[in-house]
């Protein structure tokens, strides 16, 4: 694997998805240098995965732009997941219990020499791509910090039998086979421990110091990173003179016998409620938003 730093820089401006029944996330803004840290932080059902997909290419964005290594989405995003690896997102990258440690990286390498490469690799002799393979697999595993000489059964040990954070190693290792410029990485502190969250952290902080630029989903970011947030921004609260005025507005427009309008308001009946709020209330639907960021996902899934 290429210890050169090669990091792809991030930029995106207005960045929303949208799903069927809402928007997944909508007006994220964030530079990131190559080789920096960036948290995606938020509340459950606010959209972090779906923004995670979005910007390694894996789902296609309904407003604002980005760019990612200088490609632009959504126009390259095939470009864009040719650069970026998946890492411990459920339903789309994710370990198969079944398998053992020593499946799985024998699967990834063969998967990157046939597909991730250039086809005169093919060519050479059996030897030297076997030899290329065991050092991309080696390399992958220290930058992840997994010692398969550690694990109950070596790399023989099934994934159901391994711990939460061994898990997350092996998941970051399997990705890093490929040399990404930018590895994304979901879940990054469910279900772990102080400590074992520490060490999480501490090893996506040195891959990002060696320079691969890394996206991590979590529900708490470390302070030497950059955060990016998907959740929702609060309304401003109305005033009780401003509320006043407008009540007192809207009877002297509307008066008690007025029919009233279609949807959308009786002066501007074209008129459409924003994304995410009530026709009738102007009230955030928090569970609309939650089950669109669960379909743009699903959509991601079956892709």
């Amino acid at each position: 694997m290429d210890s050169t730093p090669h990091g792809a820089a991030v930029k995106a401006q207005g960045l929303g998805v949208r799903g069927p029944r809402g928007w997944a996330f909508q007006d994220v803004d964030f530079t990131a240098e190559p080789g920096a840290l960036i948290a995606i932080e938020g509340p459950s059902g606010s959209g972090r995965t779906c923004l995670l997909l979005a910007l390694t290419g894996r789902m296609k964005t309904a407003a604002g732009k980005a760019r990612v290594a200088g490609l632009s989405l959504p126009k390259k995003m095939a470009a864009v997941r040719a650069v970026t690896a998946l890492a411990h997102v459920p339903g789309v990258a994710e370990l198969d219990p079944a398998f053992t440690v020593a499946e799985h990286l024998h699967e990834r390498a063969l998967l990157q020499r046939r597909f991730g490469g250039p086809v005169r690799a093919l060519l050479r002799p059996r030897r030297e791509r076997r030899a290329e393979a065991r050092g991309r697999i080696d390399a992958a595993l220290e930058a992840a910090g997994l010692d398969p000489e550690t694990l109950p059964k070596g790399v023989r040990t099934s994934v159901r039998d391994l711990e939460r954070l061994e898990a997350l190693r092996l998941s970051v290792a399997l990705a890093l086979i490929g040399s990404p410029r930018l590895l994304a990485v979901d879940d990054t502190d469910m279900k772990l421990s102080d400590e074992e969250r520490e060490q999480a952290w501490a090893m996506l902080r040195g891959l990002a110091a060696a320079g691969t630029t890394v996206l991590a989903v979590c529900s708490q970011a470390p302070g030497d990173a950059l955060v990016v947030s998907t959740a929702r921004r609060p309304e401003k609260p109305r005033t009780e003179e401003a509320t006043e005025t407008t009540e007192a507005t809207e009877a002297s427009t509307t008066g008690p016998d007025e029919p009233e309008g279609p949807e959308g308001g009786a002066e501007n009946p074209g008129a459409e409620a924003a994304p995410g709020t009530d026709a009738a209330t102007g009230t955030e639907k928090s569970t609309k938003n939650e089950e669109g960021a669960a379909d743009a996902l699903a959509e991601a899934g079956r892709a």
